[in-house]
């Protein structure tokens, strides 16, 4: 059985021993029902510890303005059952109530969750459903999901979009590994999720791309690890004001299908600027595939004339014939300004691409 109990301890008030409850595994079917039933109880302010190993057959219900905490990656395991195909493993109550608002703050920290998913083919489900503003996610280990590792999202579990805004919410020190789909994935196809840092993580074997943001408005991105990327590194579409900084990149487009892969794919929106510094970007499994391209750095424009500078970026290729360095192109009537400075572009067919409605320059 799940014990559910307030934490006791002399050191304690009782308004505090009121705000820790800690829940207990019993790696059983009970295990989601006996969670969700504590969280429910739990008030405003309440931190809630998950203790052991756990058995997941529905979703975990994360409530606002709660914390929520294992006692370590290894102490703590929260894994998806057999066949219980789930579209989440925890997810904030909005996303499973399909509110057309954000949940209020939540924080998750120090545990893992395990995707199970050699036994639950039929659902693409992803460890941690984001749909609350000015939260934090950190300490964790996410592996083997069928879907995507993380993701932070405006829309519901059944497409409800968001009304309000979503901002300014912070992800680090956590690794991804062996997830089907993305391993952090921002979906967002208005303008809800913006103003976020993912910071000092590692993905690891995601089976489509490390990073995928819909939306990169106002994100720093940075000193992150990725490895056996299947398709992009990171993919961030619609920066404003935006850093891709100091990432570490071992290989991009490893998978089995052909394509155009980027290390670094990025479109900018016109009416500010952005960064994109000290990468360091690779290919150490090589440029493989026979039919695809490879650009190591790849920026277009979405709107009007966008503006960036990339600087200190090194990038080492595979030395075939399909590799792109630094990849610049506006769509027609659109337009590019780039401060390009101190790249070091090695073993690549193609050092620079230039297209047309694109200016390059040194700044000033």
């Amino acid at each position: 059985m799940i014990l559910a109990a307030f934490l006791a301890g002399a050191s304690l008030g009782a308004a505090e021993q009121d705000r820790v409850i800690v829940v207990v595994g019993t790696n059983s079917p009970a295990d989601a029902e006996a969670i969700n039933a504590a969280i429910a109880r739990s008030p405003e302010g309440a931190e809630i510890v998950f203790r052991g190993q756990f058995l997941l057959t529905h979703p975990i219900r994360l409530l606002g303005n709660r914390t929520y905490r294992g006692e370590s990656r290894t102490g703590t395991v929260l894994k998806q059952a057999d066949g219980a195909n789930l579209p989440a493993l925890m997810a904030s109550s909005v996303y499973l109530d399909n509110q057309p608002w954000t949940g209020t703050p939540i924080a998750v920290r120090h545990l893992t969750l395990n995707g199970n998913r050699e036994n639950n083919t039929e659902s693409r489900t992803v460890g941690l459903a984001l749909r609350s503003w000015l939260s934090v996610v950190e300490d964790l280990l996410i592996t083997r999901m069928p879907g995507d590792g993380l993701l932070i999202t405006s829309l519901s579990a059944d497409g409800t979009g968001l009304q309000t805004t979503q901002v300014n919410g912070r992800v680090s020190g956590y690794l991804i590994e062996g997830c089907s789909g993305h391993g952090v994935h921002v979906q967002d196809p208005g303008n809800s999720v913006t103003d976020w840092i993912l910071s000092d993580n590692w993905i690891a074997s995601s089976g489509a791309d490390a990073i995928h943001l819909e939306n990169a408005a106002g994100w720093v991105v940075e000193r992150n690890h990725m490895y056996g990327v299947g398709q992009h590194a990171i993919y961030a579409h619609r920066l404003f004001a935006s850093a891709i900084c100091d990432n570490y990149i071992e290989g991009f487009g490893e998978g089995n299908e052909a394509g155009t892969w980027c290390g670094i794919w990025a479109s900018l929106q016109g009416g500010a600027a952005s960064t994109i510094a000290h990468n360091r970007i690779f290919n150490f499994a090589g440029e493989r595939h026979p039919d695809s391209e490879y650009r190591y750095i790849s920026l277009t424009v979405n709107y009007g004339t966008g503006l960036a500078v990339v600087t200190g970026n090194a990038i080492l290729g595979a030395g075939t014939p399909r590799g792109i360095g630094l990849h610049f192109s506006a769509p027609e009537g659109r337009a590019m300004k780039i401060v390009s400075t101190a790249n070091a572009v090695e073993q690549v067919h193609t050092p620079r691409f230039v297209g047309p409605g694109v200016t390059v320059t040194a700044g000033q």
